[in-house]
């Protein structure tokens, strides 16, 4: 279904609009139609996917993401649109810096229905993993990066990053790493966890580990420590692991038309005040040879064989 969904810019900002209302969020055209514009004529050829969260920090607000090809410059287009403010924070310079340093396949932005443009995600070539000691050596990168080499090291984290995210309104990076199969499993878990100072997680994020596909860490320019610790998840029933998560979540897993018959993405963190959330991905617009959904997910299978 996802794939003959109609993309120009009115279909897709009514969908959002749609979709946003399931959850009782209403999307701002003001905020909305003005990101969609200053990339319709990506649009036609872009992965387009909708996020609910189901944490304090994401309330009232409904995001959507699309892909862009590597010959369009995010940032750039942000700023001179009027998305997103220049500004002399390291993270205005940090996607200049990666761009020359790295071979890049292509990107995504990443924005809410309410708050507006969030997101920069940056995609490096299928079989061309960046690795952590090169990215820190970023003069824009978060410090944090490199003072927890060892943790990264002693994990099997530090050789294959995938996907960096470089958020703007909240001024972090995430790190999509490919990780060894101990790092899914309870004990793994429960010792990087620890490891960083995090709650432990629930009974329930255990068995979400143990089904997941990748990870990431989330990093800011404030502090030497990792922020926090995400798993991902790709799955044709997200209600199996949503089943606490409140009549909203439920209503708007049941009632999206969109991306009906393709996987969804599920991830799940805990916060350092102990806050286990979690974050639902549906497709409006599905490409499975997207590197959008195909960076790292199948990592566990490759890597097993």
């Amino acid at each position: 279904m996802s794939g003959t969904v109609d993309v120009d810019v009115a279909s897709v900002y009514s969908a959002i609009e749609k979709s946003a209302g399931l959850l009782n969020v209403t999307a701002s055209r003001d905020v909305v139609w003005p990101i969609l514009t200053a990339f319709e004529n990506e649009l036609s050829q872009a992965v387009i996917a909708f996020r609910v969260a189901t944490n304090a920090q994401h309330e009232g607000d409904f995001d959507a993401r699309f892909t862009l090809p590597k010959e369009i410059d995010p940032y750039a287009v942000a700023v001179s649109k009027g998305l997103t403010e220049k500004t002399d924070h390291p993270v205005g310079n940090l996607l200049t810096d990666i761009q020359q340093l790295c071979p890049i396949d292509s990107y995504g932005i990443d924005f809410g229905v309410t708050s507006g443009f969030k997101k920069i995600w940056v995609y490096f070539p299928a079989g061309e993993h960046e690795t952590l000691e090169r990215l820190s050596s970023l003069a824009s990168m978060p410090r944090s990066l490199a003072e927890n080499m060892d943790f990264f090291t002693r994990y099997g984290l530090a050789e294959k990053v995938d996907v960096l995210g470089i958020d703007y309104r909240s001024r972090t990076m995430n790190a999509y790493l490919r990780a060894p199969v101990e790092c899914y499993e309870r004990d793994g878990v429960l010792a990087m966890h620890r490891d960083l100072g995090l709650p432990d997680p629930s009974e329930q994020m255990f068995g979400f580990c143990e089904n997941s596909f990748g990870l990431y860490t989330t990093h800011n320019w404030e502090s030497k420590e990792i922020q926090r610790i995400s798993y991902g998840v790709k799955t044709q029933d997200p209600m199996a692991y949503f089943a606490r998560l409140g009549t909203k979540i439920e209503h708007f897993v049941k009632s999206v038309p969109y991306g009906v018959d393709d996987p969804k993405m599920v991830y799940a963190a805990v916060t350092s005040e102990g806050e286990e959330y979690y974050k639902l991905q549906s497709y409006y617009r599905w490409r499975p040879v997207s590197r959008l959904n195909v960076a790292y997910i199948a990592a566990r299978d490759t890597e097993s064989a």
